[in-house]
This record gives C-alpha cells, sequence and structure tokens, in this order.
C-alpha cells in the first residue's frame, strides 16, 4: 500500500469532516453523557481539526483545550476556533497522549475520539492512566472506538490494511477491560453501526451536499482505488464491527 495516505488523512483530504467511526450519532451521545456546563474545563485529546472543540465550546460556552501530535490539524483547528469567533474560550497546542502536559487532578471532562484503536494494548493502557490522572476526581472520559463482535486476528489485519494503519480494535469486555484496570469505574456504553463509509452515514454526518461531494472526490481518478478499498471493507464487515461510545467516571 505503499503511496496511500492514513485512512482518516485520506477522507479530510476527500472533504470528511466527521472522521470518527459512529460520526455525529456517538458524539452527540457523548456529549450528552458528560454533564457539561460553563464552568466545566474540558481537554480533547486527539483534537484534529477542531470540529468537536468548536461545537462543544458553542453549546455549553466552557473553556476547552485540545492537544494533538498533528501540526497540519493543529493549524486547521486554529483556522476553525478563529472563524467561529473563539479564541477566548478555545485552545489547542501539541501535545502526546501518553504524556500528557498537564497537572493532575485539572479537567472535568476529558474526550478522546477515534484514537485508542490505533494504538496497542500497552499503549492504551498508559493513555487511560494519563486522562485518569489528569481528570478531577469524579470527572469524566468520554471515548469513542471500534468495538469487535468477538476477537477476529484476520478482520484486523484486513482493516489495518484498508485504512493503511497498523490498528488495534477490541471487543466490549476487552475495551471493558482496560476502563477498570486504568482505576474507572461507572463505565457506561453506546454502540452502533459505523458511519465513516456508510452512505446513510455519511449524509447524517456531512449533509446531503458535503457527501455527494465526499463521494464524487473519492471516486476521481487519482483516490479511487483507496476510496473503494475502504468502501468495500467497512461494507463487508459491518455486522462485525461497530463503534463504541464510552463514559467513563474517576
Amino acid at each position: 500500500m505503499a503511496g496511500k495516505q492514513v485512512g482518516h488523512t485520506f477522507l479530510a483530504k476527500l472533504g470528511k469532516k466527521r472522521l470518527r467511526p459512529g460520526g455525529l450519532e456517538a458524539t452527540q451521545w457523548l456529549l450528552s453523557e458528560g454533564n457539561f456546563s460553563s464552568e466545566s474545563k474540558v481537554l480533547e485529546v486527539a483534537c484534529n481539526m477542531g470540529t468537536t472543540l468548536v461545537e462543544v465550546a458553542q453549546k455549553y460556552h466552557c473553556e476547552i483545550i485540545g492537544v494533538d501530535l498533528d501540526k497540519k490539524a493543529l493549524e486547521k483547528a486554529k483556522q476553525n476556533i478563529q472563524k467561529a469567533g473563539l479564541l477566548d474560550t478555545v485552545s489547542v497546542q501539541s501535545g502526546n497522549a501518553l504524556k500528557l502536559p498537564f497537572e493532575d487532578n485539572t479537567f472535568d471532562i476529558v474526550i478522546n475520539e477515534a484514537m485508542l484503536t490505533m494504538l496497542d494494548n500497552s499503549s492504551k493502557a498508559k493513555a487511560l492512566k494519563e486522562y485518569y490522572r489528569v481528570l478531577k476526581p469524579g470527572g469524566k472520559l468520554l471515548t469513542h472506538d471500534i468495538s469487535l463482535s468477538e476477537p477476529n486476528e484476520q478482520l484486523v489485519n484486513d482493516l489495518s490494511r484498508a485504512i493503511n494503519m497498523r490498528v488495534a480494535p477490541l471487543t466490549l469486555d476487552s475495551w471493558q477491560k482496560q476502563y477498570a484496570n486504568a482505576g474507572f469505574r461507572k463505565v457506561k456504553h453506546q454502540t452502533g453501526a459505523m458511519s465513516l463509509m456508510n452512505p446513510r452515514g455519511m449524509i447524517r454526518d456531512e449533509g446531503f451536499r458535503g457527501a455527494f461531494m465526499l463521494i464524487k472526490n473519492g471516486l476521481k481518478k487519482e483516490n479511487r482505488e483507496q476510496f473503494m478499498t475502504m468502501f468495500r471493507y467497512f461494507k463487508k464487515e459491518q455486522k462485525n464491527m461497530q463503534y463504541i461510545a464510552n463514559c467513563a467516571e474517576k
């Protein structure tokens, strides 16, 4: 797969703004579980282009910080924050999930969507312990990833090839164990159909015009092979793989 882009980078190039497994449906569930208020201090890890940062700040009028290791995504996030007129309450900076640049007990809420799946299990554990560390007692962790119906090494290998990046999604039970091992309690979850490459999900996440342009761009000669590889894979495995949204309390 030499020369092909990582799946979420490729979809962003085509015009996709929601780059999460369950899209808007999963994010809305997470936000409904977060107990946000104007007094909340919020951290988003792997904030990407800042879509969720902006939405949270606009809806709850709270202070929110985003961190990411992708400099290009951070620049795009800064532009989106400025465009939304939120520079007073929203900021972004470079930051590594495995060693967050914040003191213990700093945040009321930590959001992390579509990142833990990309880490091996050891790194998942380190990241979750970091999220636990920077949360205040009683604080909430809101995550959004990929869940498998059952362990399936071949499916995971095929997924890694389809999106041009090594990933390690887990079953529901294995996700729950990861949170428990990090110290979290009262873990709630919601699962549902993946929306990344599903036409109905694309329309829900991007709007009709956005979905049309995304598909149109994906079918251009220079993009068609990778776009169709991803489309066929997610359609084939839709019964074996779902999004999972978790709300865990410290």
